[in-house]
């Protein structure tokens, strides 16, 4: 599987990025050390310019191209930030930060486009400028829309734009790619339920918020069986569901459940919560309880636009021999997405082997993957802005 040689050379130093990187995590905006060696790394590169503190800690380089024909500009786009996970990989470069680790791949990420930019710093073989985007917090802090809040496309005339993730079970060296939906929305609610607590061998004295809260459980299955198409994917899961009672034999006045939904198209998202909120109300109104439903709207579905899926596609393709162009979507969820809706362009899978899940204590990034990821990230600027 071909990859552009100097990536392959490249290699060693990719792989120390990102271990350093591992070896030091850092959360959400919290990005100091991050922030600050990926922007002294694309000052040495002799990136054109560099701008720290973007969307509060994000790093945006640009590198321009042998020539500008068309004012053409195309972005690509790495997170940055770790997870507040305790490592178990017993690797000698393991995270020094205790409770702190990458267990998502963000230091690869941001290794191969460290990769991809110290490479089209040396070679400018394309007509416009290429924008890399170092982003924070993209675990839940919703660092994509800050970036974009901030001005990330118009400052910078971004006109397209790319990103990837590395993805456990699919081979190192290969690609997954799909039109349209690619990742989920991602939804949270939190529901109180408020009865009257009593004695649990008098219960017909109580109202019962522990069998409120059951029934609940199990009625709001039925949005997803019952009132999606099933020809749409949709997950609404209570995670969990917590008491004032912590007796055996008190009946609980006030339960709290929290959970998440997690939805493919929008149109479904809203019917989703609509719904939500009319069985809350109606179950707890058949018991005699009251329910306060808060329900709070995260990333939105990641949405790969259809032309910038075939580039990206096929920039793939140059690489590797095995691109899945049709691969499932996930019902994960990706703050990508603000970028998404902001400009075309498209997300990528890029396989990580048979390694650990993401998000679990005993995963790691494989460096043998960095040279693939960056080949497409340098690729995906030569493929869309060529030198005529």
């Amino acid at each position: 599987m071909p990859v552009k040689n100097r990536f392959a050379e490249l290699a060693p130093e990719i792989k120390a990025w990102r271990q350093d990187f591992h070896r030091h995590p850092e959360l959400n905006y919290d990005l100091p050390r991050t922030a600050g060696r990926v922007a002294e790394l694309c000052r040495a590169f002799g990136c054109d310019e560099v701008t720290e503190g973007v969307g509060r800690s994000g790093v945006v380089a640009v590198i321009r191209g042998r020539s500008d024909s068309a004012g053409r500009v195309v972005g690509l786009r790495a997170d940055m930030d770790a997870l507040p996970i305790h490592e178990k990989t017993g690797l000698d470069y393991a995270s020094g930060t205790p409770g702190i680790m990458h267990a998502c791949g963000h230091d690869g990420h941001t290794a191969m486009l460290l990769g991809a930019a110290k490479y089209l710093a040396e070679t400018r073989n394309f007509d416009g400028s290429v924008v890399c985007i170092f982003q924070p917090a993209e675990e839940g802090g919703g660092g994509g829309l800050a970036m974009v809040k901030d001005g990330l496309m118009e400052r910078w005339n971004i006109q397209e734009v790319y990103g990837l993730h590395n993805m456990p079970g699919i081979p190192v060296g290969r690609f997954a790619i799909r039109p349209g939906a690619i990742m989920a929305a991602s939804d949270e609610f939190s529901l109180t339920l408020t009865g009257r607590g009593g004695h649990a061998a008098k219960p017909q004295e109580a109202i019962d918020t522990t069998v409120v809260a059951s029934h609940l459980v199990l009625a709001l299955q039925s949005i997803v069986s019952r009132n999606t198409d099933p020809l749409q994917s949709a997950v609404v899961s209570v995670a969990t569901i917590h008491s004032d009672s912590t007796a055996y034999n008190v009946l609980a006045e006030e339960v709290v459940m929290k959970g998440t939904v997690r939805t493919l198209d929008e149109g479904v998202r809203a019917m989703i919560e609509a719904r939500l909120r009319q069985i809350c109300a109606g179950v707890a109104a058949t018991y005699g309880a009251t329910v306060e439903v808060h329900f709070r709207r995260g990333y939105p579905v990641t949405v790969n636009h259809e032309d910038g899926t075939a580039h990206a596609a096929a920039v793939a393709r140059a690489i590797s021999p095995e691109v899945d162009a049709e691969t499932a979507p996930l019902m994960a969820a990706e703050d990508f997405s603000y970028m998404l809706q902001e400009r075309p362009g498209a997300y990528i899978f890029l396989g990580n082997g048979n390694s650990a899940p993401l998000h679990q204590a005993g995963y790691n990034f494989d460096d043998e993957a960095a040279p693939f990821g960056a080949s497409w990230l340098a690729g995906m600027a030569e493929a869309r802005m060529p030198v005529a």
